[in-house]
């Protein structure tokens, strides 16, 4: 079965595409986790979020989408079927803004839980930025291939992403996808991986919107998987990834939210009851990602 990553398409179990592994073998073994976020850049948790709750929070966003006249009037909420002009829908904003609307997405992402399994990883007491990323994905849409480092790179390094799924996401509907090896691309973490978009100001912020020249340029292969209601995946600011494309009519609904140590540093960015998020990026003529590659010399 072949699968769209942007303009390309990659074959399951081939050089450029394989399966996501899960680690709820070793949930119980901290230092295995460890072991294991530091070998393979991820770690992916079955059921680890209350299941009815996240789809609840699924239901609020859909509710938001059809208040802003984004769904099909024709099709049942349920189903989030995209109505005309197939836009896409995003809701960055800090959870003292989201609560009010989206108090079940903010229940899963900020639960006692996430912040025990935060804890225990990292060793001590941990934080969440302010700002959340939820977003819906509409047809053909798609993440290209990035570090989140160059998005919120003024505080510590030792920052982790949270990736929740809003629903059951099969690949068609356009999963999270972690290029393997891409933590230990030491060109590109010198190079790309110390940009910042505010300062920067290149383009999308994307390595590459082609996943097979990534492969062949740098080694590793991607991965993914089919994702359940309840399920979330957690991986460090080096480790590259993107998405496939979503080739259903449906919207593909999830978050991005991050985690980190209390007694580390903080990109102010993304911090208080309004953060000033990126200020600065996109606001006059934008550097191209092949410009900057050239001069980086990756």
């Amino acid at each position: 079965m072949k699968w769209r990553m942007g303009s390309r398409e990659l074959e399951m179990d081939s050089k450029y595409l394989t399966e996501l592994r899960g680690s709820n073998d070793i949930w119980d073994d901290t230092e295995a986790l460890r072991k294991r976020l530091q070998e393979d850049g991820y770690l992916l948790i079955r059921g680890f979020h209350d299941r009815e709750t996240v789809l609840e929070a699924r239901r609020e966003f859909l509710r938001s989408l059809a208040e802003q006249g984004k769904l099909d009037p024709g099709a049942p909420l349920e189903d989030g079927v995209i109505g005309e002009g197939n836009k896409g829908g995003a809701w960055g904003k800090s959870g003292f803004e989201l609560e009010a609307d989206f108090p079940s997405f903010m229940n899963i992402v900020t639960n006692p839980k996430v912040f025990a399994f935060f804890d225990r990883l990292l060793g001590g007491q941990t934080i969440t930025f302010d700002y959340k990323w939820p977003r819906a994905v509409g047809h053909g849409g798609y993440t290209g291939a990035h570090y989140d480092i160059v998005y919120m790179g003024r505080g510590t390094k030792n920052l982790y992403t949270m990736w929740t799924p809003m629903s059951d996401i099969p690949l068609e509907l356009g999963t999270l996808a972690m290029l393997l090896g891409s933590q230990h691309y030491e060109k590109v973490k010198e190079t790309y991986g110390r940009m910042d978009v505010d300062r920067d100001n290149v383009a999308t912020g994307w390595l590459s919107d082609d996943p097979i020249e990534l492969v062949d340029t740098f080694g590793g292969q991607w991965a993914t998987t089919a994702f359940e209601a309840g399920d979330m995946i957690v991986f460090g600011m080096f480790m590259m990834h993107a998405s496939l494309n979503n080739t259903t009519n449906r919207y593909r609904i999830s978050s991005d939210t991050r985690y980190q140590l209390a007694s580390e540093p903080v990109d102010e960015r993304w911090i208080g009851k309004k953060p000033k998020a990126h200020y600065a990026w996109g606001k006059t003529p934008e550097k191209s990602v092949a410009e900057a590659r050239k001069e980086w010399g990756v």
